[in-house]
């Protein structure tokens, strides 16, 4: 019996899929996949699972979780995804347009999902639309890439992995150094004894031991639910889970009369939800000047010495031409470089990077590692890098993993 063919197009930040997907769906001609022109296909997408959550949240109307108590929103990504594949299989479509699917899975979910999917691609088309080659199924049989509104078609899948394997990519020149270092005296940034936290009477964390010193660089990993985001959020003082605990931050105890400001003052912060804040018309040069005072905009008269920096800084970046370019304009990949240079630009001693290269194509989350690598091997900063993703490059010196259980996730450090 003759398998179905399943296309694979590499999408990269200037694609425009969605103008891609909107044409296969309502059956206009697409170069290279005619023969979807008269069938029937359904999206496995993010957007779609938001559509589903809003008709949810504003109508009460439930399709991808009818006869069941729990909504949509209050759903892991690994069970939301389930949920609407599920309900697309339902409907027994010709074909399906996989979006990114396994974007903020954690590994064993990815690895759950992509078992499904080729199962799936026995009996149905599947047309791929992945930003990563590493999500790309074993049995895909035609290649593209597609280029803005361009799809380029390869002769052959030897062609395709050739054009578009990932090289190594190193920045010329030095970090920038500070204007003026911001100082602490202990040597143990972070210091978590025997903490455990509980939500609702259930147990999240559990007894949990994990130390972070000056230029140490860690990735944090764990699946989705297993208290990533507790632990962050108690490190940068949003979390009032650590009082009364063994927890101890820049040598303070916590709830020993440390004020949250104080705190944030020393803690360099980013996740790409941060980037859609900045929605003014705001410079390159401006933007990395306003990680100095810690503010979205520019609202000083910036110094010829910290303009001097921001500079320094764009020309590591290799936008040192574009100072004056609004940020707004950038490719989600140099905003993203941007936004790192902002949140290192005083060195601070702890920087928390939550997902950084989520949402990224393998070009810009190779490019963003390279200049994470640098940082933590050139300046004093500590870094956490959390991610569900196994980024190829990434260089840490240890791993701090959480392994959830019923009595809540346990914490296992190793060397990377």
């Amino acid at each position: 019996m003759k398998l179905p063919k399943s296309y694979a197009i590499l999408t990269q930040n200037n694609s425009n899929t969605d103008q891609l997907v909107h044409n296969l769906l309502k059956n206009q001609p697409v170069d290279g996949l005619n023969e979807l022109q008269t069938l029937h296909g359904l999206p496995f997408s993010r957007s779609e699972i938001n559509r589903y959550m809003d008709e949810e949240d504003r109508h009460d109307i439930k399709i991808l979780t009818k006869g069941r108590k729990q909504p949509l929103k209050t759903m892991s990504s690994g069970e939301q995804k389930k949920a609407l594949l599920n309900y697309l299989l339902e409907q027994d479509p010709d074909f399906l347009v996989l979006v990114n699917p396994f974007d903020n899975l954690d590994v064993a979910t990815q690895h759950k999902l992509k078992e499904q999917l080729s199962d799936i691609a026995s009996n149905k088309v599947l047309v791929q639309l992945m930003g990563r080659l590493d999500d790309i199924l074993p049995n895909t049989t035609d290649y593209f890439k597609l280029d803005g509104d361009n799809l380029h078609p390869y002769e052959s899948s030897d062609s395709f992995w050739a054009e578009n394997k990932m090289e190594s990519i190193n920045f010329n020149g030095a970090i920038p150094p500070p204007l003026a270092p911001v100082e602490v005296e202990n040597i143990e940034l972070v210091s978590f004894k025997k903490v455990s936290v509980s939500f609702d009477g259930r147990q999240v964390l559990n007894q949990i031991d994990w130390t972070i010193k000056k230029g140490e660089f860690w990735q944090l990993i764990g699946p989705n639910g297993s208290g990533k985001s507790t632990l962050l959020s108690m490190i940068t003082g949003d979390s009032h889970k650590g009082y009364g605990q063994h927890l101890t931050i820049f040598g303070q105890k916590k709830g020993s009369g440390e004020s949250v400001w104080d705190l944030k003052q020393k803690i360099g912060y980013y996740a790409p939800a941060i980037t859609d804040k900045f929605r003014g018309y705001h410079s390159l040069e401006n933007m990395i000047i306003s990680g100095l005072h810690d503010s979205i905009g520019l609202y000083v008269q910036p110094t010829d010495r910290e303009k001097q920096l921001a500079n320094q800084w764009l020309e590591l970046l290799q936008l040192n031409d574009r100072k004056n370019d609004h940020f707004r304009d950038l490719s989600t990949g140099n905003k993203r470089l941007v936004m790192m240079a902002r949140s290192m630009v005083k060195h601070p001693p702890l920087l928390i990077l939550d997902e950084p290269t989520a949402g990224l194509d393998d070009t810009s989350a190779n490019l963003f590692v390279s200049l994470v690598n640098k940082i933590a091997k050139e300046s004093e900063t500590a870094i956490i890098f959390v991610s569900h993703r196994k980024e190829p490059e990434l260089a840490p010196e240890h791993i701090f993993e959480l392994h959830p259980s019923e009595k809540g996730s346990t914490g296992i450090t190793s060397k990377s």
